[in-house]
Parts: structure tokens; sequence; C-alpha cells
């Protein structure tokens, strides 16, 4: 069985699951273990107590209920399995808010504020909204590892995420780490646009996800897929304003990282900093592969393409550049929209590798004015067609 066919059926068993599966299970609601939902009493304990009445349930896919109609005030709070139900259902059609100002955290230096760890096939799903008062840490202009995490799952195999929205995080919108099988659908992420770090979905070290049908509109990267993560998906996204979606950063203090088969289409950047960017440190080690943007629309992108294998920080200490993160199979196909940008499209990739395998077919940019935008490419080895803006780029060329 190929891959792509083991995915699909996978899928295709988790949504029967999904409608089927869930009959026999007992709900567990949060006002009857003592949550009041004024916005202003601190619900925290009894959510734990509704966790641990769910997670520890005799029954099979038990659900945990925040009612909508109601606005629960959160610390941070981590709820851990494994649990004894087969399947664990969130769902969310109430707001969940944090503490207004930064002073009133209970542990302002807390690097997450919603987590989940070690709880097979969990389900968010819902209306609701999480809001994560991300001014008063922003405000402060304290270092992103200074600031929390909205909602992180870790270890979490067989996660479906729907519905349901975030706001105004004071870092990343939502984190998946170390996680098999994913589903992540319908989801709005929003933050203003001069929100630092605010990354809409981060992914590491996880595999088999799908992301689609979702809107991310924040002040980062809208996805960034870092180290150890295989067979993304990405569909019909709307990103903007944010930085694109991005593989990397990797190699960073000479680390050995890897990525390999990211699929993004039909995706739409609006007015983002970045569009499609791969991005590896200078002395870094691993690879970058079989990755392909494919059927993408460009509303004033300022950086609609944008390879860099030679990625610098003035305030980190870097390796040497005597290696690299190998970038091979690269494919970008059907961009078509505009550019603020003259110099829009760079490939700046390393003399110790290059960029290998690079294919550029029916890319149609244009500046806004009309103009034809700029390319920028350094040891990128590749192919295109012959009427393509990039076809001039490559060491090797084939135009035929």
């Amino acid at each position: 069985m190929h891959d792509s066919d083991e995915i699909i059926l996978h899928l295709s068993m988790l949504i029967i699951f999904l409608c089927f599966g869930l009959v026999n299970g007992q709900n567990y609601n949060v006002l009857d273990f003592g949550a009041i939902g004024d916005g202003q009493t601190d619900d925290s304990m009894a959510f734990v107590q509704a966790w641990n009445a769910t997670c520890r349930g005799e029954e099979n896919n038990n659900t945990l209920v925040i009612p909508s109609g109601q606005t629960f005030l959160l610390q941070p709070i981590k709820f851990n399995g494994p649990c004894k139900s087969t399947s664990i259902k969130i769902q969310l059609d109430g707001v969940i808010i944090a503490p207004s100002n930064i002073k009133a955290w209970s542990n302002p230096k807390s690097q997450m504020w919603i987590s989940f760890s070690s709880v097979f096939g969990l389900i968010v799903d819902g209306s609701g909204k999480i809001d994560g008062g991300g001014s008063s840490f922003w405000e402060l202009n304290l270092t992103a590892s200074q600031r929390p995490t909205a909602l992180h799952i870790n270890k979490c195999n067989n996660l479906t995420i729907n519905g349901i929205s975030s706001i105004n995080s004071p870092k990343t919108h939502l984190s998946i780490k170390s996680c098999n099988y994913v589903a992540i659908s319908k989801i709005n992420l929003l933050a203003p646009e001069t929100s630092p770090n605010t990354d809409g979905i981060d992914i590491q070290n996880s595999t088999n996800i799908n992301i689609f049908d979702s809107t991310i509109q924040t002040g980062d990267d809208c996805i960034a897929i870092k180290t150890g993560s295989f067979n993304i998906n990405i569909t019909q996204i709307n990103c903007g304003p944010g930085h694109g979606i991005s593989v990397g950063s990797l190699g960073a203090d000479g680390a050995n990282d890897a990525v390999s088969g990211v699929q993004v289409t039909h995706c739409t950047f609006n007015r983002t900093m970045n569009g499609a960017r791969i991005k590896t440190w200078e002395g870094g080690q691993g690879y970058a592969r079989n990755i392909s943007f494919e059927n993408i629309t460009l509303i004033n992108a300022k950086n609609p393409i944008i390879i860099d294998q030679q990625y610098i920080d003035k305030g980190r200490h870097n390796a040497k550049e005597d290696s690299a993160v190998a970038i091979s199979n690269i494919k970008y196909v059907g961009f078509h929209g505009t550019t603020l940008n003259e110099d829009a499209i760079t490939l700046k990739c390393s003399v110790t590798t290059s960029c290998k395998n690079v294919v550029m077919d029916d890319n149609n940019i244009t500046m806004e004015n009309g103009k034809t935008p700029k390319v920028h490419c350094e040891n990128v080895e590749g192919e295109s067609d012959g009427s393509d803006l990039l076809r001039d780029c490559f060491k090797s060329n084939n135009t035929s």
C-alpha cells in the first residue's frame, strides 16, 4: 500500500469513528464541577476536576463539555493522559479567556497556557474560542521564550481539531508536537499583524498531518513546519496577514534536522510578508526534500517564493558554512497573482550543497502595477517550462 493510500484509508476510518463512535460515551459538563463561567472567577480547578472525571471515566468516548453562552477564565492548565476512554472529546462551544494582564497570571513564565499530553484519540470540536490576551505580553517586548503558546498538544496520536477559534495568543496559537495522524479543519487563528511570534500552527516531530479549510491571520508564520515533520498536507488555507507557510528554520547551531513530504495546495497568501518559504541555517545538517507548493493565489504578497539556505541570525552564534541542510525535490507550480515587492522571488542556496531538482512551472506573478518582478537566484539546479518567470535561474535548465 502506498503512503498516500494509507493516509486516505486512515482518514476514512477516522471519519467513520467520529460519526458512529461517540454514541456510548458520558458527558461531563464543567458547570457540574463548579465552573462559574462569568469571565472573572478562576475556573481552573473546576476544569481540572471535570477533566479527571472525563479521562478516568470507565465509559468509552467520553466528552468534556464547555457550554456556549459563558466565558471561563483559566490560568495555565494541563490536561494529561493517558485516559481510560478510547477517545476523549472536548466540546468547546463557550469562550475560554486567559488573565487579562500578565501580572494576574499564576505563572507568568509558563511556556504554555492550555496543554494536552498523551491523550490518544483526542477530539477538540465546536464553535467556541480561546482568547490568550496576548497584548499584555506584546507591550512588554518580551522575547518569544518569555511568552506562552496558547494551545500546546504533545504526544496525542489520532488527533482531530475542528471548528474552534484562537485569538490574540501571546505566542504561537497552536503547537503540534510528537503527534501521529492529525486532522485540523475549519479553524480560525487571529492576531494583529504587528503581534510578535504569533505563529498560527507550529508542527514538530509529527507525521501524517492534514490541515485544511482554515483561516489564519496573524503576526508571524501562518504555518511553520519544523524538524521531524513528515507527510504534511495543507490545503485551502487563507493566510494573511502573516509570514506565509514556512518549512524551517532547520539546522540551527549545526543541528541535524529533517523535513520531508510536504504538500501545500490551493492556498491564498493575502498581503503576507512571505508566501512559500524554506529557511535553513548555515552550518546545519540534514535535509528538506519532497516539498511542493501548487495552485497558490497571491494577493500583494511581498515575497511569494523564497528559499534561504544561508540563514544567519546576527544575535546568535553560527557554525561556519562548511555544511548545509540539503534542499532537494522542490516544486513551485501554479502561482498566480500579485506582489508588492520588485525583488519578489529569491532562491538563495548554499555553495556547499546547492538546491537540487527545483521545478518551476505555470507561474504568473506580476507586480500590482503590472510590471514583471525581479528574480534572484544563487546555486540552484532545476528546470522550468519555457514561459516561466524563473526559467533563467537554474544551472541546468530544461525548456522543452
